[in-house]
């Protein structure tokens, strides 16, 4: 089966999803404590306004997670992903963010990926597969971009 990975906006029906996704301790462990339904729902609100900060991440038709895309400062777009466990370790982060370069890129923007900073081996690692303009994990991940261009 061929694969098809999308970005699009959120919609209703992504509200049981992203509860589940939301709720796992495992997903949410460098982000945010765990949320409630109805701290979800205010994401899904927001998340289908008109200039969202967040949008749907589709395989095949069915939502396994959400990208994170939008101003950070004048020059740059925050990016980032959080995706449902059972999607972990399958190379989607790398094939999203590559299409968040190109738009970004279209835009005249660079990048900034933020990270917590228990976090900021895999991170680094990830930027310096793929390259990415970004700042992360304070002058950790600056000083690894840094050394990656030489």
């Amino acid at each position: 089966m061929h694969m098809k990975l999308m970005i699009r906006k959120m919609t209703d029906q992504d509200l049981e999803p992203l509860c589940v996704l939301l709720s796992d301790p495992d997903v949410m462990r460098y982000l945010e404590p765990p949320y409630s339904n109805e701290q979800t729902r205010k994401l899904l609100s927001i998340a289908m306004s008109d200039h969202p900060p967040v949008y749907a991440i589709d395989l095949n038709g069915c939502f396994i997670g959400y990208v994170i895309y939008h101003l950070y400062e004048k020059n740059s777009m925050e990016i980032g992903w959080v995706l449902l466990r059972e999607h972990w370790g399958k190379g989607y982060a790398s094939i999203l963010t590559k299409q968040m370069i190109t738009e970004a890129g279209n835009q005249g923007k660079s990048l900034v990926i933020e990270c917590d900073p228990a976090q900021k081996f895999a991170s680094s690692c990830w930027a310096w597969k793929t390259e990415a303009i970004a700042y992360m994990c304070g002058n950790y991940g600056r000083n690894m971009m840094k050394n990656r261009r030489r």
